[in-house]
Protein backbone atom coordinates (compact mmCIF):
# COMPACT_ATOMS: atom_id res chain seq x y z
CA UNK A 1 0.00 0.00 0.00
CA UNK A 2 2.86 2.37 0.74
CA UNK A 3 4.89 1.39 -2.33
CA UNK A 4 2.10 1.42 -4.91
CA UNK A 5 0.38 4.76 -4.49
CA UNK A 6 -2.69 4.01 -6.65
CA UNK A 7 -3.34 0.76 -4.78
CA UNK A 8 -2.95 2.42 -1.40
CA UNK A 9 -5.44 5.12 -2.33
CA UNK A 10 -7.93 2.58 -3.70
CA UNK A 11 -8.01 0.78 -0.34
CA UNK A 12 -7.75 3.69 2.10
CA UNK A 13 -9.75 6.55 0.57
CA UNK A 14 -13.16 4.81 0.85
CA UNK A 15 -12.53 4.74 4.61
CA UNK A 16 -11.89 8.49 4.84
CA UNK A 17 -8.14 8.78 4.28
CA UNK A 18 -6.92 11.88 2.42
CA UNK A 19 -5.38 11.52 -1.05
CA UNK A 20 -1.79 11.28 0.14
CA UNK A 21 1.13 8.88 0.24
CA UNK A 22 0.75 6.29 2.99
CA UNK A 23 3.13 5.55 5.83
CA UNK A 24 2.91 1.94 6.99
CA UNK A 25 4.28 0.19 10.08
CA UNK A 26 4.08 -3.39 11.36
CA UNK A 27 3.51 -4.70 14.90
CA UNK A 28 3.58 -1.36 16.68
CA UNK A 29 3.44 -2.01 20.49
CA UNK A 30 0.77 -0.34 22.63
CA UNK A 31 -0.12 -0.62 26.31
CA UNK A 32 -3.59 -1.40 27.67
CA UNK A 33 -3.31 -1.11 31.42
CA UNK A 34 -0.54 -3.53 32.34
CA UNK A 35 -0.76 -5.48 29.07
CA UNK A 36 1.19 -4.91 25.89
CA UNK A 37 -0.64 -5.52 22.59
CA UNK A 38 0.69 -5.67 19.06
CA UNK A 39 -1.69 -4.86 16.21
CA UNK A 40 -0.41 -6.30 12.95
CA UNK A 41 -0.08 -2.91 11.32
CA UNK A 42 -0.61 0.84 11.40
CA UNK A 43 -1.39 3.05 8.40
CA UNK A 44 -1.13 6.84 8.33
CA UNK A 45 -2.00 9.34 5.60
CA UNK A 46 -1.18 13.03 6.06
CA UNK A 47 -2.08 15.89 3.76
CA UNK A 48 -1.56 19.42 4.95
CA UNK A 49 -2.93 19.74 8.46
CA UNK A 50 -5.15 16.67 8.10
CA UNK A 51 -3.96 13.29 9.33
CA UNK A 52 -5.76 9.93 9.20
CA UNK A 53 -4.53 6.87 11.11
CA UNK A 54 -5.81 3.30 11.23
CA UNK A 55 -4.72 0.15 13.03
CA UNK A 56 -4.74 -3.10 11.05
CA UNK A 57 -5.43 -6.67 12.23
CA UNK A 58 -4.89 -9.59 9.83
CA UNK A 59 -5.93 -13.26 9.85
CA UNK A 60 -5.12 -15.85 7.18
CA UNK A 61 -6.33 -19.35 6.37
CA UNK A 62 -9.28 -20.48 8.45
CA UNK A 63 -8.37 -18.26 11.41
CA UNK A 64 -11.27 -16.06 12.47
CA UNK A 65 -11.17 -12.59 13.98
CA UNK A 66 -11.62 -12.48 17.76
CA UNK A 67 -13.99 -9.98 19.35
CA UNK A 68 -11.87 -9.51 22.50
CA UNK A 69 -8.75 -8.74 20.47
CA UNK A 70 -10.59 -6.26 18.25
CA UNK A 71 -12.08 -4.52 21.27
CA UNK A 72 -8.60 -4.10 22.72
CA UNK A 73 -7.44 -2.46 19.50
CA UNK A 74 -10.51 -0.22 19.43
CA UNK A 75 -9.60 0.94 22.92
CA UNK A 76 -6.03 1.67 21.77
CA UNK A 77 -7.31 3.62 18.75
CA UNK A 78 -9.68 5.68 20.91
CA UNK A 79 -6.98 6.44 23.47
CA UNK A 80 -4.54 7.66 20.82
CA UNK A 81 -7.08 9.51 18.72
CA UNK A 82 -6.82 7.15 15.73
CA UNK A 83 -9.60 7.12 13.17
CA UNK A 84 -10.23 3.45 12.41
CA UNK A 85 -9.45 -0.23 12.87
CA UNK A 86 -9.22 -2.22 9.63
CA UNK A 87 -9.45 -6.00 9.71
CA UNK A 88 -8.46 -8.44 6.96
CA UNK A 89 -9.42 -12.13 6.91
CA UNK A 90 -11.00 -14.77 4.70
CA UNK A 91 -14.40 -14.09 6.29
CA UNK A 92 -16.89 -12.52 3.85
CA UNK A 93 -19.89 -10.78 5.42
CA UNK A 94 -23.19 -11.31 3.66
CA UNK A 95 -23.80 -7.56 3.34
CA UNK A 96 -21.52 -4.79 2.08
CA UNK A 97 -20.34 -2.62 4.96
CA UNK A 98 -21.10 -5.28 7.59
CA UNK A 99 -18.40 -6.73 9.82
CA UNK A 100 -18.03 -10.49 10.37
CA UNK A 101 -17.29 -10.09 14.08
CA UNK A 102 -19.74 -8.66 16.62
CA UNK A 103 -18.10 -6.19 18.99
CA UNK A 104 -19.34 -3.86 21.74
CA UNK A 105 -20.98 -1.03 19.79
CA UNK A 106 -20.09 1.46 22.49
CA UNK A 107 -16.46 1.15 21.39
CA UNK A 108 -17.42 2.35 17.89
CA UNK A 109 -18.56 5.81 18.93
CA UNK A 110 -15.23 7.46 18.13
CA UNK A 111 -13.43 4.77 16.09
CA UNK A 112 -14.69 3.23 12.84
CA UNK A 113 -14.42 -0.52 12.25
CA UNK A 114 -13.86 -1.65 8.65
CA UNK A 115 -13.26 -5.04 7.07
CA UNK A 116 -11.62 -6.44 3.94
CA UNK A 117 -11.79 -10.06 2.87
CA UNK A 118 -8.68 -11.34 1.13
CA UNK A 119 -10.85 -11.76 -1.97
CA UNK A 120 -11.55 -8.02 -1.90
CA UNK A 121 -7.85 -7.23 -1.52
CA UNK A 122 -6.98 -9.48 -4.46
CA UNK A 123 -9.78 -8.00 -6.57
CA UNK A 124 -8.65 -4.44 -5.83
CA UNK A 125 -5.07 -5.35 -6.79
CA UNK A 126 -6.05 -7.02 -10.08
CA UNK A 127 -8.47 -4.25 -11.08
CA UNK A 128 -5.87 -1.56 -10.32
CA UNK A 129 -3.02 -3.25 -12.21
CA UNK A 130 -4.84 -4.81 -15.16
CA UNK A 131 -7.67 -2.35 -15.78
CA UNK A 132 -7.05 1.05 -14.17
CA UNK A 133 -3.27 1.02 -14.47
CA UNK A 134 -0.25 1.93 -12.37
CA UNK A 135 1.83 4.87 -13.61
CA UNK A 136 5.23 3.73 -12.39
CA UNK A 137 6.55 0.48 -13.98
CA UNK A 138 8.41 -0.53 -10.81
CA UNK A 139 5.26 -0.04 -8.73
CA UNK A 140 3.27 -2.07 -11.27
CA UNK A 141 5.79 -4.91 -10.88
CA UNK A 142 5.48 -4.77 -7.08
CA UNK A 143 1.69 -4.96 -7.31
CA UNK A 144 2.01 -7.88 -9.74
CA UNK A 145 4.13 -9.74 -7.18
CA UNK A 146 1.47 -9.16 -4.52
CA UNK A 147 -1.14 -10.64 -6.88
CA UNK A 148 1.13 -13.60 -7.61
CA UNK A 149 1.54 -14.20 -3.87
CA UNK A 150 -2.16 -13.89 -2.99
CA UNK A 151 -3.13 -16.26 -5.81
CA UNK A 152 -0.78 -18.98 -4.54
CA UNK A 153 -2.71 -21.78 -2.76
CA UNK A 154 -0.35 -21.64 0.23
CA UNK A 155 -0.58 -17.89 0.81
CA UNK A 156 -3.44 -18.25 3.31
CA UNK A 157 -5.58 -15.90 1.23
CA UNK A 158 -8.25 -18.45 0.40
CA UNK A 159 -11.26 -18.31 -1.86
CA UNK A 160 -14.76 -19.14 -0.61
CA UNK A 161 -14.44 -22.80 0.38
CA UNK A 162 -17.22 -23.86 2.74
CA UNK A 163 -20.98 -23.41 3.08
CA UNK A 164 -20.72 -23.99 6.83
CA UNK A 165 -21.55 -26.80 9.23
CA UNK A 166 -25.31 -26.19 8.94
CA UNK A 167 -25.47 -26.78 5.17
CA UNK A 168 -25.98 -30.56 5.21
CA UNK A 169 -28.47 -30.66 8.14
CA UNK A 170 -30.57 -27.88 6.56
CA UNK A 171 -30.61 -29.65 3.18
CA UNK A 172 -31.59 -32.94 4.81
CA UNK A 173 -34.41 -31.30 6.78
CA UNK A 174 -35.65 -29.57 3.62
CA UNK A 175 -35.71 -32.89 1.74
CA UNK A 176 -37.61 -34.52 4.62
CA UNK A 177 -40.13 -31.67 4.76
CA UNK A 178 -39.30 -30.88 8.39
CA UNK A 179 -37.41 -27.59 7.95
CA UNK A 180 -38.72 -24.65 9.98
CA UNK A 181 -37.64 -21.01 9.98
CA UNK A 182 -36.76 -21.27 13.68
CA UNK A 183 -34.45 -24.27 13.17
CA UNK A 184 -30.84 -23.86 14.15
CA UNK A 185 -28.60 -23.19 11.18
CA UNK A 186 -31.18 -21.85 8.71
CA UNK A 187 -30.08 -18.24 9.19
CA UNK A 188 -26.44 -19.33 8.89
CA UNK A 189 -27.13 -20.99 5.51
CA UNK A 190 -28.87 -17.83 4.29
CA UNK A 191 -25.91 -15.72 5.42
CA UNK A 192 -23.41 -18.06 3.74
CA UNK A 193 -25.40 -17.87 0.50
CA UNK A 194 -25.17 -14.07 0.54
CA UNK A 195 -21.44 -14.32 1.29
CA UNK A 196 -20.98 -16.70 -1.65
CA UNK A 197 -22.88 -14.28 -3.88
CA UNK A 198 -20.54 -11.46 -2.82
CA UNK A 199 -17.52 -13.68 -3.49
CA UNK A 200 -18.89 -14.55 -6.94
CA UNK A 201 -19.29 -10.83 -7.67
CA UNK A 202 -15.71 -10.10 -6.62
CA UNK A 203 -14.46 -12.99 -8.74
CA UNK A 204 -16.39 -11.81 -11.79
CA UNK A 205 -15.30 -8.22 -11.17
CA UNK A 206 -11.64 -9.25 -11.32
CA UNK A 207 -12.19 -10.61 -14.82
CA UNK A 208 -14.24 -7.64 -16.02
CA UNK A 209 -12.34 -4.83 -14.34
CA UNK A 210 -15.63 -3.50 -12.95
CA UNK A 211 -17.23 -3.38 -9.54
CA UNK A 212 -19.84 -6.17 -9.44
CA UNK A 213 -22.14 -5.76 -6.44
CA UNK A 214 -25.03 -7.74 -4.94
CA UNK A 215 -28.35 -6.54 -6.37
CA UNK A 216 -30.41 -5.38 -3.38
CA UNK A 217 -33.51 -3.24 -3.23
CA UNK A 218 -33.54 -0.21 -0.95
CA UNK A 219 -35.29 -1.99 1.91
CA UNK A 220 -32.81 -4.86 1.95
CA UNK A 221 -29.80 -2.55 1.65
CA UNK A 222 -31.04 -0.47 4.58
CA UNK A 223 -32.06 -3.44 6.75
CA UNK A 224 -29.87 -6.57 6.47
CA UNK A 225 -32.18 -8.36 8.92
CA UNK A 226 -35.08 -7.99 6.45
CA UNK A 227 -32.95 -9.51 3.71
CA UNK A 228 -32.04 -12.46 5.95
CA UNK A 229 -35.68 -12.97 6.97
CA UNK A 230 -36.76 -13.08 3.31
CA UNK A 231 -34.08 -15.62 2.43
CA UNK A 232 -35.06 -17.84 5.36
CA UNK A 233 -38.76 -17.60 4.48
CA UNK A 234 -38.20 -18.53 0.81
CA UNK A 235 -35.87 -21.37 1.75
CA UNK A 236 -38.39 -22.93 4.13
CA UNK A 237 -41.43 -22.35 1.90
CA UNK A 238 -40.08 -22.98 -1.62
CA UNK A 239 -36.65 -24.51 -1.12
CA UNK A 240 -35.13 -21.51 -2.93
CA UNK A 241 -32.12 -19.33 -2.19
CA UNK A 242 -32.45 -16.24 -4.37
CA UNK A 243 -30.11 -13.33 -5.04
CA UNK A 244 -28.65 -11.19 -7.79
CA UNK A 245 -25.58 -9.39 -9.07
CA UNK A 246 -25.44 -5.89 -10.55
CA UNK A 247 -22.92 -5.74 -13.38
CA UNK A 248 -22.12 -2.34 -14.94
CA UNK A 249 -23.28 -1.92 -18.53
CA UNK A 250 -25.42 -5.09 -18.66
CA UNK A 251 -29.09 -5.01 -19.74
CA UNK A 252 -30.36 -6.23 -16.34
CA UNK A 253 -29.28 -7.63 -13.02
CA UNK A 254 -28.16 -11.26 -13.08
CA UNK A 255 -30.74 -13.18 -11.04
CA UNK A 256 -29.57 -16.39 -9.39
CA UNK A 257 -31.92 -19.00 -7.90
CA UNK A 258 -30.66 -22.10 -6.14
CA UNK A 259 -33.55 -24.59 -6.04
CA UNK A 260 -32.57 -27.10 -3.35
CA UNK A 261 -35.61 -29.28 -4.04
CA UNK A 262 -35.10 -29.52 -7.80
CA UNK A 263 -31.28 -29.64 -7.38
CA UNK A 264 -30.84 -26.93 -9.99
CA UNK A 265 -29.20 -23.50 -10.09
CA UNK A 266 -30.51 -21.00 -12.61
CA UNK A 267 -28.92 -17.71 -13.63
CA UNK A 268 -30.93 -15.39 -15.86
CA UNK A 269 -30.97 -12.02 -17.56
CA UNK A 270 -34.06 -10.05 -18.65
CA UNK A 271 -34.27 -7.70 -21.62
CA UNK A 272 -37.18 -5.58 -22.84
CA UNK A 273 -38.58 -6.70 -26.19
CA UNK A 274 -38.60 -4.30 -29.18
CA UNK A 275 -41.66 -2.06 -29.27
CA UNK A 276 -42.24 -2.46 -32.97
CA UNK A 277 -42.54 -5.29 -35.47
CA UNK A 278 -44.39 -8.60 -35.50
CA UNK A 279 -43.95 -11.06 -32.59
CA UNK A 280 -41.65 -13.33 -34.62
CA UNK A 281 -39.59 -10.31 -35.66
CA UNK A 282 -39.06 -9.42 -31.99
CA UNK A 283 -38.13 -13.01 -31.17
CA UNK A 284 -35.63 -13.20 -34.03
CA UNK A 285 -34.09 -9.94 -32.79
CA UNK A 286 -33.27 -11.73 -29.53
CA UNK A 287 -32.09 -14.97 -31.15
CA UNK A 288 -29.58 -13.09 -33.31
CA UNK A 289 -27.92 -11.81 -30.15
CA UNK A 290 -27.52 -15.29 -28.66
CA UNK A 291 -25.14 -16.73 -31.25
CA UNK A 292 -22.73 -18.01 -28.59
CA UNK A 293 -25.40 -19.49 -26.30
CA UNK A 294 -25.95 -23.26 -26.30
CA UNK A 295 -29.22 -24.81 -27.44
CA UNK A 296 -30.04 -25.74 -23.84
CA UNK A 297 -30.54 -22.13 -22.74
CA UNK A 298 -34.16 -21.43 -21.81
CA UNK A 299 -35.99 -18.45 -23.34
CA UNK A 300 -39.28 -17.09 -22.00
CA UNK A 301 -41.42 -14.47 -23.75
CA UNK A 302 -43.45 -12.58 -21.15
CA UNK A 303 -46.43 -10.67 -22.63
CA UNK A 304 -47.78 -7.38 -21.32
CA UNK A 305 -49.97 -7.57 -18.19
CA UNK A 306 -48.56 -10.98 -17.30
CA UNK A 307 -45.77 -12.39 -15.14
CA UNK A 308 -45.15 -15.55 -17.19
CA UNK A 309 -45.31 -16.53 -20.83
CA UNK A 310 -44.38 -19.23 -23.35
CA UNK A 311 -40.95 -20.77 -22.72
CA UNK A 312 -38.79 -23.00 -24.90
CA UNK A 313 -35.17 -24.08 -25.23
CA UNK A 314 -33.10 -21.88 -27.50
CA UNK A 315 -32.45 -24.73 -29.94
CA UNK A 316 -36.18 -25.09 -30.59
CA UNK A 317 -36.63 -21.33 -30.93
CA UNK A 318 -33.84 -21.22 -33.50
CA UNK A 319 -35.79 -23.73 -35.60
CA UNK A 320 -39.17 -22.02 -35.24
CA UNK A 321 -39.49 -18.62 -33.59
CA UNK A 322 -43.29 -18.93 -33.60
CA UNK A 323 -43.16 -21.30 -30.59
CA UNK A 324 -42.61 -18.26 -28.34
CA UNK A 325 -45.52 -16.20 -29.69
CA UNK A 326 -48.02 -15.70 -26.82
CA UNK A 327 -51.27 -17.54 -27.60
CA UNK A 328 -53.20 -14.66 -26.03
CA UNK A 329 -52.16 -12.42 -28.91
CA UNK A 330 -50.69 -9.84 -26.52
CA UNK A 331 -47.45 -8.05 -27.38
CA UNK A 332 -44.26 -9.46 -25.89
CA UNK A 333 -43.01 -7.16 -23.13
CA UNK A 334 -39.89 -8.91 -21.83
CA UNK A 335 -37.60 -11.80 -22.66
CA UNK A 336 -36.05 -13.83 -19.83
CA UNK A 337 -32.99 -15.87 -20.84
CA UNK A 338 -31.87 -18.52 -18.34
CA UNK A 339 -28.85 -20.80 -17.97
CA UNK A 340 -29.25 -23.85 -15.71
CA UNK A 341 -26.67 -26.15 -14.13
CA UNK A 342 -27.06 -29.12 -11.74
CA UNK A 343 -26.80 -28.17 -8.08
CA UNK A 344 -23.89 -29.75 -6.23
CA UNK A 345 -24.74 -31.26 -2.86
CA UNK A 346 -21.45 -31.04 -0.97
CA UNK A 347 -20.72 -28.12 1.35
CA UNK A 348 -17.06 -27.53 0.42
CA UNK A 349 -15.36 -26.37 -2.76
CA UNK A 350 -14.43 -28.35 -5.86
CA UNK A 351 -16.27 -30.61 -8.27
CA UNK A 352 -19.71 -31.74 -7.16
CA UNK A 353 -20.14 -28.97 -4.58
CA UNK A 354 -22.75 -26.26 -4.24
CA UNK A 355 -20.07 -23.55 -4.39
CA UNK A 356 -18.65 -24.84 -7.68
CA UNK A 357 -22.07 -25.20 -9.29
CA UNK A 358 -23.08 -21.67 -8.29
CA UNK A 359 -19.89 -20.13 -9.67
CA UNK A 360 -20.26 -22.16 -12.86
CA UNK A 361 -23.86 -20.99 -13.36
CA UNK A 362 -22.86 -17.33 -12.94
CA UNK A 363 -19.82 -17.58 -15.24
CA UNK A 364 -21.74 -19.42 -17.97
CA UNK A 365 -24.72 -17.06 -17.80
CA UNK A 366 -22.54 -14.00 -18.20
CA UNK A 367 -20.23 -15.38 -20.91
CA UNK A 368 -23.00 -16.98 -22.98
CA UNK A 369 -25.84 -14.49 -22.41
CA UNK A 370 -25.11 -11.34 -20.42
CA UNK A 371 -22.16 -9.99 -22.39
CA UNK A 372 -24.04 -10.45 -25.68
CA UNK A 373 -27.42 -8.89 -24.89
CA UNK A 374 -28.05 -5.28 -25.86
CA UNK A 375 -31.12 -3.18 -25.24
CA UNK A 376 -33.36 -2.43 -28.21
CA UNK A 377 -33.43 1.10 -29.55
CA UNK A 378 -35.89 2.52 -32.05
CA UNK A 379 -34.72 3.51 -35.51
CA UNK A 380 -34.48 7.33 -35.72
CA UNK A 381 -37.23 8.84 -37.92
CA UNK A 382 -36.07 9.99 -41.34
CA UNK A 383 -36.77 13.36 -42.92
CA UNK A 384 -39.39 13.30 -45.64
CA UNK A 385 -37.92 13.96 -49.10
CA UNK A 386 -38.77 17.36 -50.57
CA UNK A 387 -38.52 18.15 -54.26
CA UNK A 388 -39.06 21.35 -56.15
CA UNK A 389 -42.40 21.13 -57.99
CA UNK A 390 -42.83 23.13 -61.19
CA UNK A 391 -46.07 25.10 -61.51
CA UNK A 392 -48.18 24.49 -64.57
CA UNK A 393 -47.34 26.59 -67.61
CA UNK A 394 -49.25 29.84 -67.80
CA UNK A 395 -49.73 30.18 -63.99
CA UNK A 396 -48.04 33.12 -62.35
CA UNK A 397 -45.67 31.62 -59.77
CA UNK A 398 -46.00 34.74 -57.59
CA UNK A 399 -49.64 34.01 -56.85
CA UNK A 400 -50.32 32.79 -53.23
CA UNK A 401 -52.20 29.80 -54.56
CA UNK A 402 -49.05 28.64 -56.32
CA UNK A 403 -47.10 28.24 -53.00
CA UNK A 404 -45.66 24.71 -52.62
CA UNK A 405 -46.95 22.30 -49.99
CA UNK A 406 -45.58 19.06 -48.56
CA UNK A 407 -48.58 17.38 -50.15
CA UNK A 408 -47.70 18.47 -53.71
CA UNK A 409 -45.83 15.21 -54.34
CA UNK A 410 -48.71 12.99 -53.20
Amino acid sequence: MASVREFGKALSQPFGAPAAALETFIEVPFMIGERRVFPDGLIRATRGSRSWTALVEVKTGTNALEASQLEDYLDVAREHGFDALITISNEIPGMIGAHPTAVDKRKLKKVALHHFSWSEILTAAVVQKEHRGVADPDQAWILGELIRYLEHPKSGAMSFEDMGASWVPVRDALSAGTLRASDKGVAEVASRFDALLRFAGLRLGRQLGSEVLPALNRAEAADPAARSARLVSELVKDGHLRGGLRIPGVVSDLEVIADLRANTITASFSVDAPKEGRPTTRINWLVRQLKEAPDGVRVEAVPVRSSTGPAELLGRVREDSAVLVPPSGRDIKTFVVTRSVPLGAKRGSGRGTFIDSMLTAIDCAYSEIGQSLKAWSATPPKLRPTQVVETEPGIDSSLPSAALSSQDND
